[in-house]
Parts: structure tokens; C-alpha cells; sequence
């Protein structure tokens, strides 16, 4: 047992590096994908400079923890965005063919129709993968001057949909695509194809699970898939139906589960939930996400308060990383890797930790009373199990239970704690206390 937990945690890191090898290329996402992305940072407003500066501290801090994805989040071709909301039909960059371009004014190498190639180059340059977000359906300028779809006789106007359109308040960038009409797929096909050619490795594709546009979500996999690049399909926002399982892992490697997720308790509670109703619908190449990680230094130009450090306690956050982690959701960080702290990038760094969320199996809720709650997850290779205990309520609890009421078989269990690297000793029950809001990941293993 000692001999396969040193292997173990020497192992991992490189296996989750980047680069994993012919074996782990033949499925996309065959771990939860791990990253950055600009949303809760920057909200609309990213610019060039500071995606490199994310990917440069990316490279020097976390990479070699498995976390490899920059991800450019929305309206990235708006010239004019601004923090804490969208401007309804504002200016946006397109290309001839009715198709979003990165905007020059806040990525200069995209000038002269490089797009985001110059970017994308960078960030992999540094041994990583690039991602950007776009919005469901056609930008409706394009459909105001009716431009062709490329490689085709069709135009943006014989596709577009002005009825099934994005609900928010002020993005009013794009018409949805209407499947039933010819050219539609071919549209698809036509950005997919532009994304190819910048070398991006993960779209984030918004406003496609809630409501559920599977004819829209089926053309845009399709589409990624004949483009020739391996390309990371994640579907927002949530929640996306627990009823179409089948059907977002056949499409898609990540999808959403819940509406937007901010550092909140109340949202972090919420994931409880949410995230036992996926349980048992987690798969290799198949990701329920609970979405990014608002931690660290964010708010910076976002859509949502102002700049600040995570309103989370550390309590909280451990709590957080320690749900993603057994339940194995993507980990997309939203904090400015540069200016967070010491505490926020020992999070993002603990092997033990994200070794439960890369590499456990069957990840499920084993007790829940009160505002206890408690999951279990399989080691591959071992008897032993990976566990949480979390106190969602706001006191702090006296726990004291036998271990079968975790679904370990033994009267002794050896203990270890995995975000403070320390064994705690064996026990014939588990018996702890825990402040409000706060929880342990264990490594448990039967004596």
C-alpha cells in the first residue's frame, strides 16, 4: 500500500503534464480539463496582453500541475466592451464571411486577417492549449448585410434564426442558426474550419443547454470534428438537463451544470445538489463542469462586482476545491494567475488534491443528515478510498459516526488528510470537528 501511494503521487504529474502521449490523444478530455480563463477577471473586456501575462505565469506556476488550457472568454471581437455588462448591437469585428474576428484594438497581432493565430502560437509556445468562447449562432451583422457563407452560394439571411435568441440582458450579438435550412451546417462548418486554422484547442460555445439547442449543439460538434484539429467542445451555460446525458456526451467533453457560479456561498451550496444529480454521469471524454473557480484576485473589469479578492473564506474555498475535486469537474481558474496570492496558488498546486479529481472513479454521495454531507471515491489499483466530509450549515459541527455509514467495510481506518499532506492516525470511527462551511478531503484505507 505505501509502495503504490508513492508511485501514485510521484506518477501523476506526468501523466496530467501536457503533451500526454498517442495513447491519451485518441480521446479528447480523457482527465477533467484544467485552466484559466478571463471571464471572472476580466468579463468582456480581455485584452491581449493580459491573456499572455496569464499564460506566462500559467507556464511558470501551474503547468507542471496539469493545469494547460487559456481560454479567451466573451465577445472578443466587441472594440468597445466594457466591464459589468454588454452593449446591446455594438461595434463587433467580422471577417468577409459573416465571421467573428478577434477586434485589433485589444489583440494587435491579430491584425491583417491573422486572427487569433499569433495568439494561439504564443500560448502554445509555452507548452499549452488555447481556447476561446463564442456565442450560439450568427453574429447579426452579418445578417443585416446578408454576407456570404463561405465556400458556398448561401447567405448569413438564408440561415439565421431572430426567434430562438440569447435572453440576456444586452448580448444581442448573434441570431441563432435555424438547422432545418440549407447552409446552415455549413455555416458551422465554416467557423469550426477558421477556428482550425487559428490552432484552437477548446470552444467554449454559450448560450446552447438552457434552454437545451441540441439541433445547434449536434452542428457545432459536427462541425469541430470535421475541421481537422482536435478540438474541445464545452458547452454554458447550465444548468444543462440531467435528461440529456446521452446526448451531451455523444456532442460535447464538458457541459455545465449549473447557471453562472460566483464566490458566494450560497452558489457553492447550491453545487451539493447539482452536483448529485451527475453523479454516476462522469466519464472519460465526458465532463460534467460545475464551472470556474472564482478565486484568487478577480473582478478586475468583470461582469460581475468589482476588483477584489475572492469573498470566499479559506474555509470556503477548501470546501470548493475539495467538491471539483472528488466530483471531478473541470478546473477552470478565473483568478489573475499574476497577482493572486500565496494561498490560491497553493491550492491550485496540492498533487494530492488534484490527483483525486484527475485520476479517482465513481465519485458519489455516500451520507448527507443535516448540514452533513459526505462523498467517497475509488482509487484505481487500491482498497483504499478517497473521501470528503463538508459541513454546509453555519455552526460548527461535532462529527462523530462509524465508518459504515461512509460504505467502508472495517472497524479500523487508517486516515490521511490530503490538503494538509499529514496522516492522521487510524480510528474505529470517523470523529472530527468542523467550523461552518468547512470540509476534509481523506484518503481512508481499511487496516
Amino acid at each position: 500500500m505505501k509502495w503504490f501511494a508513492m508511485f501514485f503521487l510521484c506518477a501523476w504529474p506526468v501523466l496530467a503534464a501536457p503533451g500526454l502521449g498517442a495513447a491519451a490523444d485518441m480521446m479528447l478530455a480523457p482527465t477533467p480539463p484544467m485552466g484559466w480563463n478571463s471571464w471572472d477577471s476580466f468579463g468582456p473586456t480581455v485584452k491581449e496582453n493580459e491573456v499572455k501575462a496569464n499564460a506566462d505565469a500559467m507556464a511558470a506556476k501551474l503547468s507542471a500541475f496539469g493545469w494547460k488550457y487559456v481560454v479567451v472568454d466573451i465577445e472578443w471581437f466587441q472594440p468597445n466592451a466594457h466591464a459589468h455588462g454588454y452593449i446591446p448591437r455594438g461595434a463587433v469585428t467580422m471577417d468577409e464571411y459573416g465571421r467573428f474576428v478577434p477586434s485589433p484594438n485589444r489583440f494587435p497581432s491579430a491584425a491583417n486577417g491573422a486572427g487569433f493565430k499569433p495568439l494561439a502560437d504564443y500560448v502554445h509556445s509555452k507548452g499549452l492549449k488555447f481556447g476561446i468562447h463564442i456565442m450560439r449562432g450568427i453574429p447579426r451583422e452579418a445578417v443585416d448585410k446578408n454576407l456570404p457563407i463561405k465556400g458556398t452560394s448561401f447567405h448569413a439571411a438564408d440561415v439565421a434564426d431572430k426567434i430562438n435568441v440569447a435572453k440576456w440582458k444586452g448580448m444581442e450579438d448573434t441570431y441563432g442558426v435555424d438547422m432545418a435550412k440549407p447552409g446552415a451546417q455549413a455555416y458551422y462548418d465554416s467557423i469550426a474550419q477558421l477556428y482550425a486554422s487559428w490552432g484552437v484547442d477548446l470552444v467554449k460555445a454559450d448560450d446552447m443547454s438552457s434552454p437545451y439547442r441540441e439541433p445547434e449543439i449536434h452542428a457545432l460538434s459536427m462541425a469541430l470534428k470535421k475541421s481537422g484539429r482536435p478540438i474541445v467542445l464545452s458547452l454554458s451555460p447550465g444548468p444543462a438537463p440531467v435528461a440529456m446525458y446521452a446526448n451531451l456526451k455523444a456532442n460535447a467533453q464538458m457541459w455545465r451544470i449549473s447557471n453562472d457560479f460566483w464566490d458566494r456561498w450560497i452558489d457553492v451550496k447550491k453545487q451539493f445538489d447539482l452536483m448529485k444529480a451527475w453523479q454516476g454521469k462522469v466519464h472519460a471524454g465526458g465532463w460534467p463542469d460545475a464551472d470556474m473557480l472564482p478565486l484568487g484576485h478577480i473582478g478586475i473589469r468583470s461582469e460581475r462586482g468589482d476588483d477584489r479578492a475572492s469573498l470566499l473564506t479559506h474555509d470556503e474555498q477548501y470546501t470548493l476545491i475539495s467538491m471539483w475535486a472528488i466530483f471531478r469537474s473541470p478546473l477552470m481558474f478565473g483568478g489573475d494567475i499574476p497577482s493572486s496570492d500565496t494561498f490560491t496558488m497553493n491550492l491550485l498546486t496540492n498533487r494530492e488534491v488534484l490527483a483525486v479529481n484527475q485520476l479517482s472513479e465513481n465519485g458519489r454521495e455516500v451520507y448527507r443528515a443535516g448540514d452533513t454531507i459526505s462523498w467517497v471515491a475509488d482509487i484505481p489499483g487500491s482498497t483504499a478510498k478517497y473521501m470528503t466530509v463538508s459541513n454546509i450549515g453555519d455552526t460548527a459541527k461535532e462529527i462523530r459516526l462509524p465508518w459504515k455509514t461512509f460504505g467502508l467495510d472495517a472497524k479500523i481506518v487508517g486516515v490521511r488528510d490530503l490538503w494538509m499532506h499529514k496522516e492522521l492516525g487510524t480510528g474505529d470511527t470517523f470523529s472530527m470537528s468542523l467550523k461552518p462551511h468547512a470540509s476534509v478531503l481523506l484518503k481512508v484505507t481499511a487496516q
